[in-house]
């Protein structure tokens, strides 16, 4: 009898059966759980760039998608495809960083290391002040120190927005799960056209790298350890990030590279605030 009533019950809509995926908590699954990041990502992003001043107004939405990301369970997570929590976590990064930034702007701080209107002005905001996220208490280095090297794609350091023009271009779109690949991909073919992230010095004989390639030498290496050998006599980092770059090339580009006759340097990472509001 109690079955036939939740049955009917059920057929009249006045029980809600709990989302696919099981336990009725926030779903892992992208485009549920981060279409309210993807809004707001759309309104206030252009070309890496944000509207830090509009965003700061809509706090309430970010903030609820934050608390969203901590109440999903952590088997949960970890119980979804590698795309999915890679997706996940690029997004909880990035999300993280914009509330930090809205939560203090307009950055006004004093270490002379730093632009004053830098992330780096905020104390302890990458590797002291927590953050809960699938059941975790976690901050923002160790998603990327930590989390980012188990799930094992290089690309994903450069979909870290890091609140800084140095960084990679902050896309006006979520990451999504069941799109991740074309999204990265596409990713890593404009890292060639960003010249923040990589450079042709022609008159200097010096191909410039961003030193994300260097903080992240490790994994780079491992994504590819066949990195071509006509790179000859260079370290296995070098020849990994010439390898990643190459394809996106133009001609000329690839001919000047290998040549393999140019200095490798890294470039100074840019620490200053990537606030549209100041262009």
């Amino acid at each position: 009898m109690h079955a036939l009533i939740t049955l009917l019950l059920e057929l009249a809509g006045l029980i809600v059966a709990p989302p696919a995926g099981g336990s009725g908590q926030t779903p892992v699954a992208g485009e549920e759980l981060h279409r309210p990041l993807d809004r707001l990502l759309d309104l206030y992003v252009r070309d890496g760039y944000v509207y830090y001043n509009a965003l700061q107004a809509d706090r309430g939405s970010l903030d609820r998608y934050v608390a969203a990301l901590g109440a999903v369970p952590a088997e949960e997570l970890s119980g979804t495809s590698r795309e999915r929590q890679l997706a996940f976590w690029i997004n909880a990064y990035n999300a993280l960083v914009l509330q930090e930034v809205a939560r203090h702007y307009p950055i006004k701080g004093s270490a002379p290391q730093f632009p004053r209107n830098s992330i780096r002005q905020i104390p302890g905001v990458f590797d002291r002040t927590p953050h809960r996220v699938a059941g975790r208490s976690i901050t923002l280095d160790a998603i990327e120190k930590s989390v980012l090297p188990g799930l094992r794609d290089p690309r994903a350091y450069l979909a870290l927005g890091r609140g800084a023009v140095g960084s990679g271009r902050l896309r006006s779109e979520a990451y999504d799960g069941d799109r991740l690949e074309e999204q990265l991909r596409l990713l890593a073919r404009e890292t060639v056209s960003r010249p923040e992230l990589f450079r042709i010095d022609r008159l200097g004989n010096q191909v410039q790298l961003s030193p994300i390639f260097g903080w992240h030498e490790a994994e780079f290496v491992a994504a590819d350890p066949g990195a071509p050998a006509r790179f000859e006599g260079r370290s296995a980092i070098e020849r990994a990030v010439l390898g990643f770059v190459e394809p996106y090339l133009l001609p000329a580009e690839r001919a000047y590279l290998q040549g393999n006759r140019f200095e490798v340097r890294y470039l100074e990472f840019d620490w200053a605030l990537n606030d549209l509001g100041a262009r």
